[in-house]
């Protein structure tokens, strides 16, 4: 009978190991499938292209004018406001980023640590100062998933259709899609440089969506409802190379309840947006704009590791 409990005890160790051991590789083991690192410097010695470690040409940097809330330049104008609505416990505090490119190739994307995989992640702050981003936000937290269409800088790095996307072309368009009908390579032959897989469609042809009573995060173990009040980032299309991002602040009582999905789309539609997208939110929800965190993430001042970022920053093309 003894050797019965012990082997039963075993069994029982050995288990709570494997599933100790995928929760740990599922959620904390980092898992690089791709250096992207290792790939540029590949490109670069192709081309024969030098690179500073500071990618923002330095006579752009100088012939900028800035503040604290505003950045312009022959090429990018940025312009961030802050606002505060309701009072006590109801009252919402968020940031909206207005953007307006020369072209399209100013808007970049960047991966933490410039890996692509699983659990890889770095502050939005730490990822906008790896490449000298002028303006950034968290993106879609890619690698909380497995599946989703995932094309960053003009790379397919995966292609799980699963939920609507969002794609931006590299005349500055921007567009959401079924990604169940579509593949990556089509969408790159078509001109998607990037797409976020994370959702859903706040605003559709200047109209704010509102049927957002269904609406889960991923596909993944722990799915839930995110309607509610919450932190939020969101990026807007207003027409071609202007964009609006807009950040709230969120679970903090007295500061920032965050908004709800239907409060979000209604915010873009009043900004203009003729196509708005919710992405990753929550402690992720984060603005970085020349190095300073502008929000307060959960009211605490400290941000959440994230998986990528969406940024602007010098033209690929102005540093060959």
């Amino acid at each position: 009978m003894k050797r019965k409990w012990i082997y039963i005890a075993c069994l029982l160790v050995l288990l709570i190991g494997i599933i100790l051991y995928g929760l740990a590789k599922r959620y904390l083991i980092p898992q690089v499938e791709l250096d992207l690192d290792q790939q540029q410097q590949a490109q670069q010695n192709d081309s024969d292209q030098s690179n500073e470690e500071n990618p923002i040409n330095q006579s752009q940097q100088e012939q900028a004018e800035y503040d604290d809330w505003s950045y312009q330049d022959e090429h990018i104008q940025i312009q961030i406001s802050q606002h505060e609505q309701g009072s006590g416990d109801d009252r919402i505090t968020y940031y909206v980023a207005d953007v307006e490119l020369s072209d399209a190739a100013y808007l970049q994307t960047a991966l933490a640590h410039n890996q692509f995989g699983r659990n890889i992640v770095d502050y939005t702050s730490a990822i906008a100062a790896d490449h000298a981003a002028i303006l950034a936000i968290n993106g879609d937290y890619y690698g909380f998933r497995s599946d989703g269409i995932v094309i960053r800088n003009g790379l397919l790095l995966r292609d799980k259709g699963a939920r609507t996307g969002m794609a931006i072309y590299k005349d500055g368009t921007v567009q959401s899609y079924d990604e169940t009908k579509v593949s990556g390579e089509q969408l790159i032959a078509d001109g998607a440089v990037h797409t976020f897989s994370f959702g859903p469609v706040l605003v559709e042809n200047g109209v704010a969506n509102t049927d957002f009573d269904h609406v889960m995060i991923d596909t993944n173990f722990g799915n839930r409802s995110i309607q509610n009040a919450n932190p939020r980032t969101g990026f807007g299309y207003i027409a071609p190379n202007h964009y609006v991002w807009v950040v709230v602040d969120g679970r903090k009582e007295g500061y920032s309840r965050g908004m709800t999905l239907n409060e979000f789309a209604q915010l873009f539609e009043q900004l203009g947006a003729q196509l708005a997208y919710n992405l990753d939110g929550g402690g992720s929800s984060t603005l970085v704009f020349m190095d300073s965190v502008v929000n307060n993430p959960l009211g605490k001042q400290k941000e959440r590791e994230v998986s990528d970022i969406i940024f602007i920053g010098q033209s690929a093309a102005e540093g060959e």
